[in-house]
């Protein structure tokens, strides 16, 4: 029997699990990792209003942390912020038993940002997009991060 194949631009939240859920089961019993991925979430708020201004999204699984959003607003960029958002992630991530991170990057976003706190580069995609490249970077974490 062939499977049908549908094409949508609006998956629902179901659509997304359902194919999740029969990865993870598949990687799982590969690796031996029997715990799922857990939600690393570190959010930057307005004291006053609550309002969130940016943040770092991720995830820890199989020993790694996979950083897969940050943003610090342009007008507080260069006062530590996002190297703290950045550590505490790290430590964190230790804390939960990982060994390394990853992340990616475009080339007119923070590559020596990522590269003054310890990552560096093991994959290159150029021209995407057009006229630019994505960086693929990682560090390996110690039980001793220090900001």
């Amino acid at each position: 029997m062939m499977p049908k194949i549908t094409l949508t631009d609006a998956p629902t939240p179901e659509m997304r699990e359902a194919i999740a859920s029969r990865l993870l089961e598949f990687n799982s019993r590969r690796v031996g990792n029997s715990e799922p991925p857990r939600l690393l979430v570190l959010v930057l708020s307005d004291p006053a209003s609550g309002e969130i201004l940016g943040g770092l999204y991720g995830w820890t699984w199989m020993s790694y942390l996979q950083v897969h959003l940050l943003f610090v607003p342009e007008k507080m960029r260069g006062a530590g912020i996002g190297r703290k958002l950045m550590m505490e992630a790290e430590t964190e991530a230790v804390r939960r038993g990982c060994c390394a991170a990853s992340l990616d990057t475009f080339s007119f976003q923070a590559r020596g940002f990522y590269e003054k706190l310890g990552y560096s580069v093991f994959g290159t995609l150029d021209d995407y997009p057009p006229g630019h490249s994505r960086f693929y970077l990682t560090k390996r974490l110690a039980s001793g991060v220090t900001p």
